[in-house]
C-alpha cells in the first residue's frame, strides 16, 4: 500500500469517527426534545410526550431503513429515488481515487462508509415528527399521531430530502440549505401548522368571546434543560453535516451555530420585554431554538456577522408569531410553529441575502434568493397540502382527538394508564378518578 493510500484510508477513518460522533449528538436531541415539550406542557400529559418521542424515533429508523434512505438518496428521477431499500445496492465511495461507483451518487461526495451515511440521516429524520409531537400534545389520540409520523418519515420527509439533498430538481437548481432549514425544520412545521388547525385548540385555550387563555407548562426548568440539550445536539446536526472533518468548514459552522443562537436568545429577551411587559423565560429558550433553525440552512455559506443577523431576526419573528397564532386561535402549546416553520423559512430565505459569496447583499445578485424562495414554496406546497389531507384522512379512518373526558384529566392516565408524578395526586383510578387500581 502506497503512502498515499495510507494517508486516504486515515482520514477516511477520522472523517467517519466525526460523523458518527455527530450523529450521537443528535440524537441526544431526542431527550431535548421531549424535556422541552413536556416541560412547556402540563403535567398530565408527560408520559404520553416521552411515549411519542421514543416511539417516533423507533418508527423513523425502521421506516428509513426500510424505504426512506432509498427514496431520498438513491439514484431515480428529479422527484425521488427509486431504489436502495433496506440499504441494498452498491456504494463505493471515493476514498482515494476519488471515482464514485454506485446508486447512491447523491451522497458519492464523502468517502466515509454507507452505514455511516445512513446513520447520519436517519437520527435527522425523527426530528421533523418531534416537531409535529410538541405542536399537536394534549389533545391527539397517540394511535392516530403514529400514523401520521410513519406516513410523514417514510414518505412525504423522504421525497423533500430528494428533491433538495438527493440530487433532485431543487438541487439542480442551485437551492441551498445546508443542515435542514427546510429539509428537516420546515417539513416537520408545516405539518404542525396543518395538523393544529385540523385538530383545533385545546380546551379551554380560548374563551368564546375571543380572549386567550394562557395555559402555563409544568416544568420550565425542563424546558430549559431541554433547550440547552438541543442546543448542545445542534453542533453534530450542524457541523456534522460537512460529513466530514474538515477543521475551517465545521469551525465555522460551529462559531455560527452558536452565536446565531445566542443572537436568538438576546433579541428574543428584548422583544418580550417590550411586547408582554417581561423578559418571559419561554421566549428566551424558543429564541435560542430559533436562531439555531434559522442558522443551519447557511452556517457554512455565511459569515459571522451573517449568523449574527440571521439569529437576531430569528429571535424577534419567534415572540411576535408565538403571539400572532394565538391571536388567529391556533394553539401550538411548545411554539413549535414559530420556531421550525417560521424560522425555516426565514433561514432559507436568509441564505439568498447573506451567503458570503453568492448573496444578494454580497454582490452576487438575486438569483440565490429566488432559487431559495421557489424551494420555500415548492415544499410549502406539497408538505403542507400532503398533510392536510393526510390529518383529513387519519381523522376519518380512526378519530384524531381524545374525549373531552379523556383531555380533562390528561393523556398520561386516558391513554397509558400511569402518571409522570403519581406522587403529587395520590391514588388515582380509571381516567384519572380518585380510587384504587
Amino acid at each position: 500500500m502506497s503512502s498515499i493510500e495510507q494517508i486516504g484510508e486515515i482520514r477516511v477513518a477520522i472523517d467517519t469517527v466525526w460523523v458518527i460522533l455527530s450523529a450521537v449528538l443528535v440524537f441526544v436531541m431526542n431527550a431535548g426534545f421531549g424535556m422541552l415539550e413536556s416541560g412547556l406542557c402540563r403535567s398530565k400529559n408527560t408520559v404520553n410526550i416521552f411515549s411519542k418521542n421514543i416511539v417516533i424515533f423507533a418508527i423513523a429508523g425502521l421506516t428509513f431503513w426500510l424505504v426512506g434512505f432509498g427514496l431520498m438518496f438513491s439514484d431515480g428521477s428529479f422527484f425521488i429515488g427509486s431504489t436502495g431499500w433496506m440499504l441494498t445496492g452498491e456504494d463505493n465511495s471515493p476514498a482515494v481515487a476519488g471515482q464514485y461507483s454506485g446508486i447512491f451518487s447523491s451522497l458519492g461526495w464523502t468517502a466515509v462508509p454507507l452505514y455511516a451515511k445512513f446513520l447520519f440521516q436517519m437520527v435527522f429524520v425523527a426530528a421533523s415528527a418531534h416537531i409535529v409531537s410538541g405542536a399537536v400534545s394534549e389533545r391527539i389520540k397517540y394511535f392516530s399521531f403514529i400514523a401520521f409520523s410513519v406516513v410523514l418519515v417514510a414518505i412525504i420527509y423522504p421525497i423533500t430530502g430528494h428533491w433538495i439533498w438527493g440530487g433532485g430538481w431543487l438541487d439542480s437548481m442551485g437551492f441551498v440549505d445546508f443542515a435542514g432549514s427546510t429539509v428537516v425544520h420546515s417539513v416537520g412545521g408545516w405539518a404542525a401548522l396543518t395538523g393544529t388547525i385540523v385538530l383545533g385548540p385545546r380546551m379551554n385555550k380560548f374563551t368564546r368571546d375571543g380572549r386567550i387563555n394562557p395555559i402555563p407548562g409544568h416544568n420550565q426548568t425542563m424546558a430549559a434543560l431541554g433547550m440547552f440539550l438541543l442546543w448542545l445536539g445542534w453542533f453534530g446536526f450542524n457541523a456534522g453535516s460537512a460529513m466530514a472533518a474538515k477543521p475551517e468548514t465545521i469551525a465555522l459552522v460551529a462559531v455560527n451555530t452558536t452565536l446565531a443562537a445566542a443572537a436568538g436568545v438576546l433579541s428574543a429577551t428584548i422583544v418580550s420585554e417590550i411586547l408582554i411587559g417581561k423578559p418571559d423565560l419561554s421566549m428566551m429558550v424558543n429564541g435560542a431554538l430559533a436562531g439555531l433553525v434559522a442558522i443551519t440552512a447557511g452556517c457554512s455559506a455565511v459569515n459571522i456577522g451573517g449568523a449574527v443577523i440571521t439569529g437576531l431576526v430569528a429571535g424577534i419573528l419567534v415572540v411576535y408569531f408565538i403571539i400572532f397564532l394565538d391571536r388567529r386561535r391556533i394553539d401550538d402549546p411548545v411554539g413549535a410553529i414559530p420556531v421550525h416553520l417560521i424560522n425555516g423559512i426565514w433561514g432559507t430565505a436568509a441564505v439568498g441575502l447573506l451567503d458570503r459569496e453568492a448573496g444578494l447583499f454580497y454582490g452576487g445578485g438575486i438569483s440565490l434568493f429566488i432559487t431559495q424562495l421557489i424551494g420555500i414554496a415548492a415544499v410549502g406546497v406539497f408538505v403542507g397540502g400532503g398533510t392536510y389531507v393526510l390529518w383529513r384522512l387519519i381523522g376519518l379512518v380512526m378519530g384524531l382527538r381524545v374525549s373531552q373526558e379523556e383531555e380533562y384529566v390528561g393523556l398520561d392516565i386516558s391513554e397509558h394508564g400511569m402518571e409522570a408524578y403519581p406522587d403529587a395526586s395520590g391514588p388515582r383510578g380509571l381516567y384519572g378518578k380518585p380510587g384504587k387500581f
